[in-house]
């Protein structure tokens, strides 16, 4: 496909489309085991796959921005704001420092959509401490994550989930 014949808005739009269909995958196949099964057992595969894809999505970012492994918290920063979510979800950076970093999920097309339908929050924790935790350790090892509050955790109305990376340094 010739993608030079197309205008950046257009570009923008296939891949804001992009996107959205790719999460509307994720929920589908997440709702098809959850029919057939349980709750539980669709987030353990549920979990299991983003333990698989996290990583994958680490290292074509930081191949595409040019970042090595072991960049700590500003390779890190420079990562997260760069996953495909970006595009679906609005996210924050609440605190930062060279060590320490505190990211937070303001609004979630997710968790958005299951409050239009009425529906509590997914309980989405789980999945994110795996997540987080082996998207960051595909960055920098050193960075270890921590879950300030993500659902079925009690949040407030301002954000859904929030989560705080820190640059540990690695005994041998």
């Amino acid at each position: 496909m010739d993608l030079s014949k197309y205008s950046r808005e257009e570009l923008e739009q296939w891949l804001n489309d992009a996107a959205k269909l790719w999460l509307a995958h994720d929920g589908l196949w997440f709702q098809s085991i959850e029919k057939k099964r349980d709750m539980e057992e669709a987030i353990e595969h549920d979990t299991n796959a983003w333990a698989r894809f996290s990583p994958i999505e680490a290292k074509r970012i930081m191949n595409r921005l040019n970042i090595q492994p072991g960049g700590g918290i500003q390779a890190l920063r420079k990562c997260l704001f760069a996953r495909l979510y970006t595009l679906l979800n609005d996210q924050e950076l609440v605190e930062e420092s060279d060590t320490h970093l505190v990211f937070q999920m303001s609004t979630c097309r997710v968790q958005d959509a299951r409050k239009r339908y009425g529906l509590n929050d997914f309980p989405c924790k789980p999945v994110g401490l795996v997540e987080y935790q082996t998207f960051a350790e595909t960055v920098d090892p050193r960075i270890k994550v921590n879950c300030i509050a993500c659902p079925p955790d009690e949040h407030p109305d301002n954000w859904y989930c929030k989560w705080e990376f820190k640059l540990e340094e690695i005994s041998e």
